[in-house]
């Protein structure tokens, strides 16, 4: 399931879209405990050289570019039976300290996006709190 992408005028300061991508597939067995397909979360960067994949695992962050392509395209590859794609824009995020968080997906994605939202600590609170900030 996909959400609306925010129309981002060229020139306007906003640094580009960014795609959160949620999922329910999990190998380690305690985030099984988290809302089903709400388990891990990542984020697809748009840049002007195409998109990137950031995904923070517990074990290691994974980056990976994915090239240019149409925001269709992209979305077909994202979007399965056990994803839910959020599209929405990075911002700058406020010029204090974030709140101090272990290091999980959530924390990751939060930053890329550039939102602290200190109480926001599970993919589902994130989904959650994306859709509020979307308006969607």
């Amino acid at each position: 399931m996909a959400f609306p992408v925010p129309e981002v005028p060229a020139g306007d300061g906003v640094p580009g879209r960014i795609l959160i991508v949620f999922s329910g597939a999990t190998d380690l067995r305690w985030l099984k405990a988290l809302k089903p397909s709400f388990r891990h979360c990542y984020a697809v960067l748009e840049s002007a050289g195409g998109w990137l994949l950031v995904d923070p695992a517990s074990h290691q962050t994974r980056i990976e570019y994915l090239g240019p392509m149409p925001l269709y395209r992209l979305l077909e590859g994202l979007q399965t039976a056990e994803t839910t794609v959020v599209c929405c824009r990075r911002r700058a995020a406020p010029m204090r300290l974030a709140p101090i968080r272990p290091f999980t997906c959530v924390e990751a994605v939060k930053r890329l996006i550039g939102i602290h939202a200190p109480w926001t600590l599970t993919p589902w609170q994130l989904f959650d709190h994306l859709i509020d900030l979307n308006k969607i």
